[in-house]
């Protein structure tokens, strides 16, 4: 694959990253060989987050002494200007660096602007101007606060979700921040773990012209195929366009993307899986979700109260109880033994 001009940032990278959330969950020594075998085979950007537990030590573990070789990104959920100012200087001092490539709000529901209440932006613009941070973005899941972001003017980046599951209003998102010279990175080009296809999704993807995918690995197996790609890059051929048609009819509808948001349930569901179950016994092993984890979290999804609060934090616009109370049903008849 050819590398990419991030917007207008300067910065230039294969258009391959590597996401360390899933990192979080393997030993450091583990993470920091992945990492480093990721850069050697042509990753050059690298996405975290403070939220990431220890995901920032295990970059600091791969590339430390050859930091100027790779491109971090990483975010701060904090939503005052100091608390961003806080998480900004533990970043540094775990990532092992006195600067940080692209640093980004985490999800905001608002669009951080100069001189607002919560300071954040102002923070931002300061740690850019001691050299602390190059590059100003943002991430978000809710394409009113990203395309406000975008048409503002402020982020030099955008990171959404992009996938060959996106509706037309976020390929607009995508096409709006190619005419303004913002940098689009692409998260849950996956879809969250229901496009199972990552040739397919990789060869959708790779037709824009300026999104930069991140892949979440864990696995050598999954860093294998990635780095695959950017020696021999897939083509989106007949057999790829059928598959991915066929996943879109399969998918149509409302579906939950497991981002996450919705959580803490009052109730300590998780969410994000329960209300993706019908589709998960589809769409991944059925082990997965038939195991006892699996059954544990389909049993607490039954306690269920209906209160809501997680249909108003989905950046989707879900009614994610209904959606709990269809996939609890669906789980039940598979468990009785009925077919998908």
């Amino acid at each position: 694959m050819a590398g990419i001009s991030i917007g207008r940032t300067g910065i230039n990278v294969e258009r391959n990253a590597f996401g360390v959330l899933p990192a979080q969950r393997i030993p450091l020594k583990e993470a920091a060989y992945l990492l480093k075998k990721a850069y050697d085979g042509g990753m050059g950007y690298f996405d975290t987050a403070r939220a990431y537990t220890d995901s920032e030590d295990k970059l600091n573990a791969a590339f430390s002494g050859m930091r100027e070789k790779v491109v971090i990104a990483t975010k701060s959920g904090a939503r005052t200007g100091q608390g961003v100012w806080d998480d900004l200087h533990e970043s540094l001092k775990r990532l092992g660096t006195d600067y940080i490539d692209v640093y980004q709000p985490h999800n905001p529901s608002f669009c951080p602007r100069p001189g607002d209440e919560s300071g954040i932006y102002d923070v931002l613009l300061k740690a850019k101007e001691q050299g602390k941070i190059r590059v100003i973005g943002i991430t978000n899941h809710r394409l009113d606060v990203a395309t406000e972001a975008v048409d503002s003017g402020l982020y030099e980046t955008l990171q959404f979700p992009l996938s060959y599951l996106s509706g037309e209003k976020e390929l607009a998102l995508a096409k709006s921040c190619e005419e303004k010279n913002v940098g689009f990175i692409a998260m849950k080009a996956l879809s969250g773990g229901l496009i199972t296809n990552a040739k397919a999704a990789c060869a959708w993807i790779m037709r824009t012209n300026n999104v930069v995918p991140i892949w979440g690995i864990q696995r050598e197996s999954e860093l294998d195929e990635f780095l695959g790609y950017i020696q021999n890059p897939p083509e989106l051929d007949k057999e790829l366009e059928e598959l991915i048609e066929a996943d879109r009819i399969a998918l149509d509808g409302e579906f939950c993307r497991g981002c996450g948001y919705c959580c803490p349930c009052p109730q300590g569901i998780v969410i994000h899986m329960a209300a993706r179950a019908s589709l998960l016994l589809r769409r991944a092993p059925l082990s997965m979700m038939l195991s006892e984890n699996g059954r544990n979290i389909m049993k607490q999804a039954e306690k269920c109260t209906g209160c809501g609060l997680c249909k108003t934090k989905c950046p989707y616009g879900l009614d994610t109880p209904a959606l709990l109370k269809k996939n609890c049903q669906d789980y039940r008849e598979v468990l009785a033994g009925k077919p998908m």
